[in-house]
């Protein structure tokens, strides 16, 4: 069983050391990961239609469901990677959580700068099809340098944010943490959009890889641990189309 260098994706390799694997038991498969990941993302599209309906239509503030869902998801997000097997209990309402958080944020963003979500949604879509495109033809091949390499860059941008939340409590904003328009703060957007692309092909190959091995429940795990990525993917695309026009 391969290991991924996603920190969502390392439950792959916890169920293997934790002996959840059963003989003769179902096992996971790539069209039934497809299948989850549909669920969630249907979930996620229709839970941010309604949030940007709700705030734009019954005035209900931006703050409560931007929050409540940022939390909630992210403390339901904590619960799946540490036990795996929660997946298919959890994902839906972490889908849902992120939906009203994502509908909140986008609506935030539309409002200062006008038809920058469906710029950003586009944007999002047409990265997981190009990094799907090369993972699948080998233009981008998964080996362990390839793995350590995105590894580190995410441990870094991690460190990155971590930091940058600290100083935001002093009122210090990092270049790169807010939607500056400076180069600088571009550049570094550029750079973490660069490796949430990449993150993609990681998931791609830990879900190939397990196919077959894991449990069958790790068919919700792996579309969760998408959702993850191209929540984060959408998020750093809108901040960094936020910043460039931001310039002008």
């Amino acid at each position: 069983m391969m290991t991924s260098s996603n920190p969502t994706l390392g439950a792959f390799t916890k169920v293997g050391a934790m002996g959840l694997q059963r003989e003769n038991a179902e096992t996971m498969t790539i069209d039934g990961t497809i299948h989850k990941t549909g669920i969630l993302a249907v979930i996620l599209m229709l839970c941010f239609g309604l949030t940007w309906s709700a705030i734009t239509h019954e005035h209900i503030s931006i703050a409560p469901a931007l929050y409540g869902g940022l939390f909630t998801g992210f403390i339901l997000a904590m619960i799946i990677c540490f036990v795996p097997t929660s997946a298919p209990y959890l994902s839906c309402l972490y889908a849902a959580a992120e939906g009203i958080c994502l509908g909140a944020l986008s609506l935030a963003y539309e409002t200062k700068f006008h038809g920058i979500v469906m710029q950003a949604a586009l944007l999002t879509f047409a990265t997981i099809f190009a990094m799907l495109f090369a993972y699948r033809t080998g233009l981008i091949v998964v080996n362990n340098t390839f793995r350590a390499v995105v590894t580190g860059a995410i441990m870094a941008i991690l460190g990155f944010y971590v930091i940058g939340i600290i100083c935001m409590f002093f009122g210090i904003t990092l270049p790169g943490i807010g939607i500056q328009s400076d180069l600088m703060s571009i550049g570094i957007t550029c750079v973490i959009a660069v490796v949430a692309a990449l993150s993609l092909a990681l998931d791609f190959d830990s879900i190939a890889s397990n196919a077959g091995s894991a449990p069958k429940y790790m068919e919700w795990y792996g579309g969760f641990s998408l959702m993850v990525t191209v929540v984060w993917l959408y998020i750093t695309l809108l901040r960094l189309l936020a910043s460039v026009r931001g310039r002008n």
